[in-house]
């Protein structure tokens, strides 16, 4: 090993012992947090928020790791970046455990759950599912685009858009769009991410189920997503973007029942030829 060498080696593992330090602290802190939850813990829904934002803040140290030793050892590394994808999962998790992951019902479904929240501001709620949604395009970039992982990334952003969602509280995103309501920005743009990631929820189950799986379940996510957004549409006096989303799931509708009755029909055309 050259000295020049052994030099950079040095310089990595110095850097890496400081992230790992503070990857010890927040797996510490998710420990500490997740053993002071006692059950019916009338603070289990805002701790498990904090949870949510520290495997975040996990996440980032984990893909420095990477950045750092693709920039010092001329490879990724791979186990930061398994890891950046596991904790993206536990805070989507935390969150879908406070407000539910249901994709297309009505907001009285999970209204309950958003009571235990109440404390929470509108400007919290936007810069978490803001740091989320950067979060998860910040290890998405960190691959390649023919990464084997490309497509579990669908599911992730999926379920980013419906835990953004679900954290809306639609009661009151009437009085909060009120331009004189001091909740107003956050609202608006909490609103706008929503509705724009639902939509492309919506696009890339569909893109999945053409490219890669056939899967007429992920066909079937692509729908739920986009029902899901004309009904935000509908209950924030969308008419004519809820029109053109109605128009849009009846197409995508009959393309299902067109591949679904093609797909039989090849079927049994197999059996019959054995």
């Amino acid at each position: 090993m050259t000295k020049n060498t052994g030099e950079s080696a040095a310089r990595y593992h110095a850097q890496a012992e400081a992230y790992g330090a503070n990857i010890k602290a927040i797996l510490k802190e998710e420990k500490d947090i997740l053993l002071s939850i006692k059950p019916g813990d009338p603070e289990s829904p805002t701790k498990k928020l904090i949870l949510a934002e520290e495997m975040l803040n996990l996440v980032s140290n984990y893909v420095v790791m990477n950045g750092v030793s693709t920039a010092m050892q001329k490879a990724k590394d791979e186990d930061s970046l398994t890891n950046a994808r596991k904790a993206l999962y536990k805070s989507i998790i935390y969150l879908e455990e406070v407000v539910t992951a249901y994709v297309d019902v009505p907001f009285s479904d999970y209204k309950e759950k958003l009571e235990a929240i109440e404390s929470v501001s509108p400007a919290d709620r936007y810069f978490l599912m803001k740091k989320l949604g950067f979060t998860i395009d910040l290890v998405a970039k960190a691959y390649p685009d023919n990464t084997k992982w490309k497509w579990a990334f669908v599911e992730l952003k999926g379920r980013f858009a419906t835990v953004a969602k679900n954290l809306l509280d639609l009661e009151k995103a009437a009085a909060n769009s009120d331009p004189r309501s001091p909740h107003y920005e956050p609202t608006l743009y909490h609103m706008r991410l929503v509705k724009k990631h639902l939509g492309l929820a919506a696009e890339r189950y569909r893109e999945k189920y053409e490219l890669s799986s056939k899967s007429t379940e992920d066909f079937n996510r692509s729908l739920s997503y986009l029902s899901a957004l004309r009904r935000l549409y509908i209950l924030t006096g969308g008419r004519t973007e809820a029109e053109t989303i109605k128009k849009k799931l009846d197409i995508w509708n009959s393309k299902l029942a067109a591949d679904t009755k093609r797909l039989k029909a090849e079927s049994k055309k197999k059996l019959a030829g054995r």
